[in-house]
């Protein structure tokens, strides 16, 4: 028997369903090509169309396909030679073809063997249309990504798969009841190509059974379902086997429960979750380091098990994911805010990064706690997308701008509080009156929120300089009552400790 998905493949765009307008943008880039010449990546889940459709839209345009699967070109010299092929088919053919690259995320993972690189010079360079296709757009190279116009393909609704099913039943000859097709279109969660597989392996006697394997088959699970499976619906164990069926390394997984986590866990939960990150963080590293790549298991034990099992209750419902983590911005953001609490508490970036951004996470979820916020804010200087960040808020929230605004006036106030007169009015006044009154009054202010409460070393030493880190007002050796008020403030001015603080800022 011949398989359905190649025997129903649609022909013409307008038999592709369930990505309406997906298919129209489609068409619009292939109408308007000469216009802008650039080539696009049709990208989604599997089994929603995304090759159908570009095989569909070569048959309206009439033109002849060109066809490679990235799996099979990983380096720069199979990439060449796979663009001096379709140069000479050009040739040959004369007028436009269509060259479609399927699995171009695939890519990513081979660019130190420069099939990345070679790919995003022929995508600019081509003469001819292309379509790229992916399921994990965020898993290409962030070049090839910007040498693309992008088109989604979403996941094909149990609404739309039922009409499919039905009219295939209909085309063989086959019996059926309405039920059934319906609960073989919900089992598969969008995936078309998988609706039409198990409706085959259902006909029995000219009849689709009521029964079925569907779900027994060896399906690879889709990030979501990782993330479902890991913070609301599975124990330890089963998270843990979904994380093996997921195609994504350890790394990936990591960003991806990292970037959404504080979208469903929130207080001791999140901590907890960040604790386990963070062990994740360190066995990663040792791969990194070693090479190692046994040190993968014990990473996946902490992102998969290690969060599922501090998740106190289960979840229903759908949670809004948003898309996948944005690698680069998200990088240059957390190693930002990492260098600047390494810069201010002397710990090294890594340490910053991996054991104490998570707890300020924590302590700082969506700003609940506004004055520990405003407090970390000015401690670190911070701008809204750092607030946002480390928060989860949305940096154009008033509630984050107004953060950031009374933050930046804190640091203001401690900047004339602690210049020694620099600001005062430009008149006679008493030379001796500079020095001590002024720390005397940083130290009544201590728990006004002043760059002095944070340790930050903002303190007017006896020669009128600022010493970065030697406590808050030093010099002027503060009385015993303000040493302890400082020591509760984690400043440490007295025994010298640079007034290096990280969580104790804040605890």
């Amino acid at each position: 028997m011949a398989d359905w998905t190649e025997k129903y493949r649609p022909s013409t765009l307008s038999e592709v369903r369930g990505n309406d307008k997906a298919r129209d943008a489609l068409k619009e880039w292939a109408e308007t090509w000469d216009d802008h010449g650039e080539a696009v990546v049709v990208h989604g889940s599997p089994g929603v169309g995304k090759t159908s459709a570009a095989h569909a839209l070569a048959a309206d345009m009439g033109w002849p396909v060109f066809e490679m699967n990235a799996s099979d070109a990983r380096t720069r010299d199979e990439i060449e030679r796979f663009a001096g092929r379709a140069a000479a088919n050009s040739t040959l053919e004369g007028g436009r073809q269509l060259i479609v690259l399927d699995e171009a995320d695939s890519l990513h993972q081979h660019k130190d063997r420069g099939g990345a690189a070679a790919m995003t010079r022929l995508v600019k360079d081509a003469t001819q249309p292309i379509v790229l296709i992916a399921n994990d757009y965020y898993g290409m190279s962030r070049g090839l990504r910007s040498a693309c116009q992008e088109i989604e393909f979403r996941d094909v609704s149990a609404r739309s798969v039922v009409p499919v099913l039905r009219d295939i039943c209909r085309q063989e000859g086959v019996a059926f009841e309405e039920d059934v097709l319906k609960r073989i279109a919900e089992a598969n969660r969008g995936d078309l190509r998988g609706a039409i597989k198990d409706l085959q392996s259902r006909v029995q006697d000219g009849r689709v059974a009521a029964e079925g394997s569907e779900g027994e088959r060896d399906r690879t699970a889709d990030i979501f379902e990782f993330l479902d499976a890991v913070l609301k619906e599975e124990s330890a164990e089963e998270a843990l086997s979904t994380a093996y069926s997921t195609d994504e390394t350890p790394d990936d997984l990591l960003q991806w429960i990292e970037d959404k986590v504080p979208k469903v866990y929130a207080d001791d939960e999140l901590a907890d979750a960040y604790e386990h990150l963070a062990n994740a963080d360190v066995w990663l590293g040792r791969v990194r380091a070693t090479q190692n790549y046994t040190y993968w298991r014990y990473a996946t034990d902490n992102v998969a098990a290690g969060v599922a099992a501090v998740r106190r209750t289960d979840r229903g419902g759908w949670t809004r994911y948003g898309g996948a983590p944005y690698r680069s911005a998200r990088d240059s953001t957390r190693d930002y805010i990492a260098e600047r609490i390494a810069e201010r508490a002397g710990v090294s970036t890594a340490t910053a990064r991996r054991e104490i951004m998570p707890y300020l996470a924590a302590m700082t979820h969506h700003c609940r706690n506004r004055e520990l916020t405003v407090r970390m804010v000015t401690r670190y200087d911070l701008e809204a997308e750092h607030v946002s960040f480390i928060t989860g808020s949305g940096k154009t929230t008033n509630k984050v701008e107004g953060i950031v605004a009374e933050a930046a006036e804190r640091r203001e106030e401690a900047a004339i509080e602690h210049s020694g007169g620099a600001f005062a009015p430009a008149e006679p006044s008493d030379p001796e009156s500079a020095g001590d009154g002024d720390s005397d009054d940083a130290g009544e202010n201590g728990g006004a929120g002043t760059l002095a409460e944070f340790g930050t070393g903002a303190g007017t030493t006896d020669e009128g300089t600022d010493e970065r880190g030697e406590g808050a007002d030093r010099g002027d050796e503060a009385t015993a009552d303000e040493s302890d008020e400082k020591g509760d403030n984690g400043d440490e001015g007295d025994d010298g400790d640079d007034g290096q603080a990280g969580l104790s800022d804040f605890m």
